[in-house]
């Protein structure tokens, strides 16, 4: 069945896009754990901290194959730009990074993620986290909520930030011309812990799975969040830049993800930018 958007555009229906969406992750994750038989070409790009490999761009073009077989007309922001230049979210958009945590994919061969968010007319309506190494997939469309493989998410429940574990890298509590890193100090002595597993789409994942409490960075693109804030709202998880403003989709930003109590005392208490 084709449905009909407010601006024209035609997509197939959400529940076989979404049955679609599941099948190539599931896909392009078997590739990757067979991928570990063979040597990985790694590079760097902005920076020695900056990887990249032969697997991530050949993944990336396994996506964009597969979705321009489904429909020729949807159009890919990929992290490694094999994609489109897409300059807007009109139509039918896929915001794919075929694996987030490339360093840990490279030195520890786990924990990392392919995370996908597919828009309509701007609006995230499908979200996917996967977890390649253990099989486990986190994902949500629009008003019908979120899963955690067959299990439904549970909406997020008030919490103390006293009691709270956050997601933070370490980078940001020392001195740095992004943001104050003395109140970073003070919100770590606040709370109950901190954690910092290298791939934004997971530490999004135990945000909206109550692993984690909250999760910010300086620091990230459309690619890294677009599957997980799509999630984060059918739990009631909050999800920002550090200004509390609507994150850009078509650039880098700040973020700040979280519990709602949590997230409103980080954003009003803790953060100062410079």
């Amino acid at each position: 069945m084709l449905l009909l958007t407010k601006k024209g555009v035609k997509c197939m229906d959400i529940k076989q896009l979404d049955n679609f969406a599941k099948e190539i992750i599931k896909e392009a994750g078997e590739r990757i754990r067979k991928s570990f038989s063979y040597d990985l070409i790694v590079e760097t790009k902005s920076s020695a901290n900056d990887l990249v490999t032969n697997i991530d761009r050949e993944t990336e073009l396994f996506f964009i194959k597969k979705i321009k077989t489904y429909n020729a007309t949807h159009r890919i922001l990929g992290e490694e730009g094999m994609g489109e230049a897409v300059q807007s979210l009109e139509g039918v958009v896929w915001i794919i990074d075929p694996i987030d945590g490339t360093m840990n994919f490279v030195k520890q061969h786990r924990h990392f993620m392919i995370t996908i968010g597919i828009f309509i007319d701007g609006v995230g309506k499908l979200g996917y986290i996967y977890d390649v190494m253990r099989g486990d997939l986190f994902c949500a469309i629009e008003g019908e909520g979120a899963w955690y493989n067959d299990s439904p998410l549970r909406k997020l429940q008030p919490v103390k930030l006293e009691e709270a574990v956050i997601g933070i890298n370490a980078n940001w509590v020392t001195p740095n011309g992004k943001i104050n890193h003395e109140k970073l100090i003070s919100l770590i002595r606040k709370v109950r812990g901190t954690r910092s597993y290298g791939s934004a789409a997971m530490e999004i994942a135990f945000v909206v799975s109550g692993k984690l409490d909250a999760y910010l960075s300086m620091r990230l693109a459309p690619w890294d969040i677009g599957g997980g804030t799509i999630i984060a709202k059918e739990v009631g998880a909050v999800a920002t830049n550090l200004n509390g403003e609507y994150f850009d989709f078509l650039g880098q930003d700040t973020f700040l993800i979280g519990n709602p109590t949590v997230h409103k005392e980080i954003l009003t208490n803790y953060i100062e930018q410079l």
